[in-house]
This record gives C-alpha cells, structure tokens and sequence, in this order.
C-alpha cells in the first residue's frame, strides 16, 4: 500500500498493482491506453476514479492517460 499527495494536498492509498502502473507515468506524463497490457488499463482507470490520472482524447481520437499528481 502507498500513499500518494494530490494538487489539493489530500493523501489517497493505492494499492502495488497501481503504484507499478503510476511508475510509468515518471518517464512520460502520457501513456496511450493501447500501450498498457488490459489489468493495466483497468489499473489506470481506478486511478482516473481516484484522481489521480486523467483520460482524455488525442487528435487522432486515441485515448490517452495523464499524470495529474506531483
């Protein structure tokens, strides 16, 4: 278990399996989706539930997830 600091200053748990999905953010502050194996897409989505990724769109209609936290 971690605990993660939000923008806002909030401490949230996420569990291992998330903290090794949000360690990919450290190389780039995006990932397309179609670049994460399918538990890690699931994974990702949690963290876009808790706030702490965000899912959005590409021009090219792909989506893409982005780090929101420091």
């Amino acid at each position: 278990m971690r605990i993660i600091e939000l923008l806002t200053s909030l401490t949230i748990p996420i569990n291992n399996e998330e903290s090794e999905v949000l360690k990919k953010f450290n190389k780039s502050d995006s990932i397309a989706k179609t670049s994460l194996e399918p538990r890690e897409q699931l994974l990702a989505n949690s963290l876009v539930t808790k706030d702490i990724l965000t899912r959005k769109r590409d021009n090219d209609g792909k989506i893409v997830f982005n780090k929101k936290i420091r």
